[in-house]
């Protein structure tokens, strides 16, 4: 396979350097894959034409090993192929106004504002489930006594 989207290689979905220094088989199975080409379909791609370039996908899928080696939720919807993590380092649209785009125009379950400032998030989390399940949930990443915590926004 090489493409999930029009602007999604394959390889791009699957790709960790985590996953590759600990030789983790990062490969999604058909249901995970079917989840991945519908938040592509959903929200990235949607948001890949208003931004009018190209988005960094820091994290797509997640095979439940991978996960667990980058700390993740034990229910992340990363191992699912239902979330990915986008990052503006090609300077089209910041991570604010990415996230305002997608609040305002598109469905989507699950959104987090990932760190950073009142200004601008780190990165931004971004899941889809389907058009009738998504809650259209938006929190904020903060960090606390060294722990994570989310809070509604």
């Amino acid at each position: 396979m090489e493409k999930i989207s029009e602007h999604i290689s394959y390889k791009e979905g699957v790709r960790s350097s985590t996953a590759k220094r600990l030789s983790i088989d990062n490969t999604p199975n058909e249901f995970d894959l079917k989840k991945m080409k519908s938040i592509s379909k959903n929200i990235f791609e949607p948001l890949r034409k208003a931004v009018n370039g190209p988005i960094r996908i820091n994290s797509f899928f997640r095979c439940k090993q991978l996960n667990r080696a980058v700390g993740g939720s034990g229910t992340s919807q990363h191992c699912r192929g239902e979330a990915f993590d986008l990052d503006d380092s090609y300077g089209h649209m910041s991570n604010a106004d990415m996230y305002k785009f997608i609040k305002d125009n598109l469905s989507f379950d699950q959104m987090i504002w990932e760190f950073g400032d009142d200004e601008n998030p780190d990165w931004i989390h971004v899941s889809y489930v389907s058009e009738d399940k998504n809650r259209n949930m938006c929190l904020r990443a903060l960090k606390e006594n060294g722990r994570t915590v989310y809070i509604v926004i």
